[in-house]
């Protein structure tokens, strides 16, 4: 009899230390979400980003942020937290915008900016497009691009007259 209850107490532990240890031993096989939390930014919006720019550009480009400051509205900060539901891993960025009155003047975090962050947005101008307005210097015979026009200019849809309408519905 005593082998029999040693063998049933060993099968009763080796029972529950398995049923103990099988939350960690098939945890793979739990689905568990991922969970992102806060402003998703991509590095081209980030890049978008000028000196100079109003709190409206910038909130157009990032989006609201995730906190501003409560006593003064002049530092925004856009946060990120991703945690993977399968390894567990964590991935957080910050990014945190100072303004003096309503420019920006000062960006930190953990993006990268432009090359021509420093240069103010009216000053920048697009790749292989000519520079307009205050301070362009264009070339003498070069003007302005201006959209195709469509060589016939007859209207898709002929427009009837309201008063002829009118006489219509009433006849």
């Amino acid at each position: 009899m005593t082998i029999k209850k040693q063998s049933l107490t060993l099968l009763g532990a080796a029972a529950l230390s398995l049923s103990l240890s099988a939350c960690s031993v098939f945890d793979w096989l739990i689905y568990k979400p991922d969970i992102p939390q806060g402003n998703y930014m991509e590095t081209q919006q980030v890049e978008k980003l000028r000196i100079e720019m109003t709190k409206e550009q910038v909130e157009y480009i990032l989006g609201r942020p995730v906190l501003r400051d409560s006593f003064s509205d002049d530092t925004w900060y856009y946060v990120y937290h991703y945690k993977s539901g399968r390894d567990a891993s964590i991935t957080h960025k910050e990014l945190i915008i100072h303004f003096e009155g309503e420019m920006l003047t000062k960006v930190e975090g953990d993006y990268e900016l432009a090359e021509d962050f420093n240069t103010p947005l009216d000053q920048s101008r697009l790749p292989d497009a000519p520079m307009t307005g205050v301070g362009a210097d264009l070339e003498e015979g070069t003007e302005p691009l201006i959209p195709e026009q469509r060589p016939d200019s007859k209207p898709l849809i002929e427009e009837v007259e309201p008063e002829a309408q009118a006489k219509k519905k009433f006849e």
